[in-house]
């Protein structure tokens, strides 16, 4: 068989075990981190399965495009090569998807947090001198 079709095959056989295997993770690790963002443990569990569904998607999406290689690929040595800037990119994907995860439920978290806080104090009534005055006091004149 030639070359390049084993390269796509063992290509497809990583991209899928790597993105299961990270998806997996991140659903069991991050359910923990999304029932305290939403204190809600069944929304927290919509919204991971949500996150899960999506990262799926938007991943093997991308290992299904960039399967195809203009790449002269006649020995094994090329096969391997193109095999590994394929996997890298995934790699890269994955993470990027992870983060931006991570990214937007801390904003969202933050803001919520803010909101949890209550009214901010009220704006100060007067004002206060900027310098202590230069000389002391005069006292009245005495009334006699």
């Amino acid at each position: 068989m030639d070359p390049k079709v084993w390269m796509y095959l063992l290509y497809l056989a990583v991209s899928v075990g790597l993105t299961v295997w990270v998806a997996t993770t991140l659903s069991r690790n991050g359910l923990v981190f999304l029932a305290e963002v939403f204190a809600d443990e069944k929304l927290a569990r919509a919204v991971n399965q949500l996150l899960v569904m999506g990262f799926y998607l938007l991943n093997l999406g991308y290992v299904a495009f960039a399967m195809r290689s203009g790449a002269v690929v006649t020995n094994t040595s090329e096969a391997l090569e193109t095999f590994s800037t394929k996997i890298g990119l995934v790699l890269l994907v994955l993470g990027v998807l992870h983060f931006c995860n991570v990214y937007f439920l801390g904003r969202y978290r933050r803001g919520r947090n803010r909101q949890q806080q209550g009214v901010p104090p009220l704006p100060p009534a007067g004002r206060l001198p900027m310098h202590p005055p230069m000389h002391p006091p005069v006292p009245p004149p005495a009334r006699a």
